[in-house]
């Protein structure tokens, strides 16, 4: 049987779970009466209550006697560490661009990727029944964008069809039948090579892990793909590391190979396969699994360096333990090292003390995504604001910068615009108008994007659309200011009194509804001017005798202003904790105590 190797690259949103799900049914992946979910490759909780993919996930279609395995990977430039890996496993990629948006930051940024190991993309123009869609115009961008990327010309003359993922159709034309999907299969046989791999069949045997992943049945397992010899369950190999180092010897217990959604154990793996391997106990994404015989490791991507640390530390105020199981730093410490060994984009330090652990990586919703499966998993956390790395370059200090493209009603953009080149440091790029639409491209220091987005929302009225990925360094900027207001402290334990919050109203904004438990040096709500005020939420309505109509009538609170577990991070200050327990993100000043809050102060200058 023929063998191809493909993923399916684009920006978040544009449809590649949705087309991936097309393609399974199509192929007679599910039998016709098998109940199969809607984006049956998000698998994750997370994954479907977010409507993204954050984990690359093999599987397997048939097709006119040639198997194609297709790996769907994440859009989200905070997962860019699984797309790097993934493409260096495949012979090509199906790249879909949306009709209506056209590329987008994190099109740019995989597509780069893709180009510069080689690979021929498929552009697939998806979404083309949407009412505002132009996909000739999409055509023509994903064309510049290849020649802006240094493309050959091998590159630049790509195949391209035009389809709606949902629908199950893809054509050369855009008036074609639109009946299926046998189209685009045909040309992803005829145009993707196979793996060069099969010519190195009689070699000895060498697999490249990508993916890491942990089995209850059999422990640890490493996804690649084979590039040369054969592979039998029981045979004794090797794992060596990205600089040549042996890590260990160990016997093969299980081969997997995906079919379909399912996982298949399979006796044998030839070169070109993408296969799971069990049995190892040290080796790690980036090393080689090798016959005895070799020493040579094969050559693995680099990875992008971190941008954003952010210090996870035990839960102590005096609500800790109520919710969560998981509160000793020990246990918190070998789940977090436990995660930076499947996930190679985060890094873990211990701090002083070893209360708290410094959790580097690429952004916030991927810090935000950890935190959220670790409360769920039973943890209670402690987090700080996140810090931008810095680093040093001919005794200058250098910061991240990141490439923001934003998609806004024209009557919003005088607004962004002021703000990104304004308060935020950054510099306009590109500013294109079309249809009542603006895209504004600016390269903004990632210090001036941290908790922008819920500003940016609301200056366009929840209508704008965000999209960022790493640009490169840029000599430091000077200060940034951070949130300008002020917040109203609780100087008291207890539970919260509605009378007490009505009157507080006109402070400013409350975070907490009636009877939410609070304590000294919580966090209860945003004052309306820009220092912090410590306030009583426990006072009562005192009682008088008079017994008059009106003086009783019911106290009706403002809703209070909910904070997500990313906002709530990237609204702290550097004095201030969010707590994390299974059931609730409290914010907290970092210092309970008023008078040590005052000395910290002083200290600090």
């Amino acid at each position: 049987m023929d063998l191809r190797n493909i993923a399916i690259i684009a920006h978040v949103d544009h449809g590649k779970t949705t087309l991936v799900d097309e393609l399974l049914k199509q192929s007679g992946a599910f039998r016709a009466n098998q109940a199969v979910a809607e984006r049956a490759m998000d698998s994750n909780d997370l994954e479907r209550e977010r409507g993204i993919t954050i984990f690359a996930k093999p599987t397997s279609v048939e097709w006119k006697n040639t198997r194609i395995n297709i790996v769907d990977t994440p859009g989200h430039a905070d997962f860019g560490g699984e797309v790097e890996r993934i493409l260096s496993m495949v012979d090509g990629v199906v790249l879909l661009v949306d009709a209506a948006e056209g590329p987008m930051p994190q099109t740019k940024f995989v597509t780069s990727k893709a180009l510069a190991l080689g690979l021929r993309p498929i552009v697939v123009v998806n979404k083309v029944d949407k009412p505002d869609g132009e996909p000739d115009r999409a055509l023509d961008e994903v064309f510049d964008l290849f020649s802006s990327l240094d493309a050959d010309e091998d590159q630049l003359d790509f195949p391209h069809m035009y389809a709606s993922g949902r629908s199950g159709w893809a054509d050369h034309e855009l008036d074609g039948p639109r009946k299926d999907l046998s189209a685009l299969f045909d040309l992803i046989v005829n145009h993707v090579p196979a793996p060069k791999q099969l010519a190195h069949e009689g070699e000895d045997f060498r697999m490249l892990a990508t993916t890491l992943g942990a089995d209850a049945f059999v422990g640890r397992t490493l996804t690649g793909r084979v590039e040369s010899g054969k592979i039998k369950v029981g045979a004794s190999v090797q794992a060596i590391s990205r600089i040549g180092q042996k890590i260990e010897n160990f016997r093969v217990t299980k081969i997997q190979a995906f079919r379909g959604l399912q996982m298949q154990d399979i006796e044998e793996a030839t070169a070109g396969d993408i296969v799971t391997l069990a049995g190892m106990s040290k080796a790690t994404v980036a090393d080689t699994i090798c016959a005895l015989a070799v020493d040579e490791p094969l050559d693995a991507q680099p990875i992008d360096p971190p941008t954003i640390t952010v210090t996870f530390g035990i839960n102590d105020s005096p609500l800790a333990g109520r919710d969560g199981k998981k509160v000793q730093s020990r246990v918190i410490r070998d789940r977090l090292y436990k995660e930076a060994e499947s996930n190679v984009a985060i890094k873990i330090e211990d701090t002083p003390g070893g209360e708290a652990f410094e959790v580097s990586g690429r952004g916030e919703l991927q810090m935000g995504v950890l935190i959220e499966n670790m409360r769920r998993e039973g943890f209670e956390l402690s987090i700080s604001r996140p810090q931008v790395i810095m680093k040093e370059e001919d005794g200058q200090l250098m910061e991240p910068v990141e490439e923001a493209t934003i998609d806004v009603d024209d009557e919003y953009s005088g607004a962004v615009i002021e703000k990104l080149t304004g308060t935020r440091k950054g510099e306009l790029v590109e500013m294109r108008q079309n249809g009542g639409k603006t895209r504004i491209v600016a390269h903004v220091p990632s210090r001036g994007l941290i908790g922008y987005h819920g500003e940016f929302l609301t200056d366009t009225r929840g209508t704008g659309v965000l999209n960022r990925v790493f640009h490169g360094w840029t000599a430091h900027k000077g200060p940034i200011p951070g949130r300008r207001a002020g917040v109203l402290i609780s100087m008291e334990n207890g539970e919260a009194v509605a009378y007490a919050l009505w009157n507080l109203e006109d402070r400013g904004k409350m975070m907490i509804g009636a009877q939410a438990p609070v304590y000294q040096g919580m966090i209860i709500g945003e004052h309306s001017r820009e220092n912090d005020l410590e306030v009583n939420p426990l006072k009562g309505k005192k009682l008088t005798n008079v017994r008059a109509s009106g003086t009783d009538e019911a106290v009706r609170l403002t809703t209070p202003m909910t904070l997500s577990l990313e906002e709530a991070i990237a609204y702290i200050n550097d004095d201030e904790l969010v707590e994390v327990t299974p059931n609730a993100v409290r914010l907290r000043k970092r210092y309970l105590d008023p008078h040590e809050r005052k000395r910290m102060a002083k200290s600090n200058g």
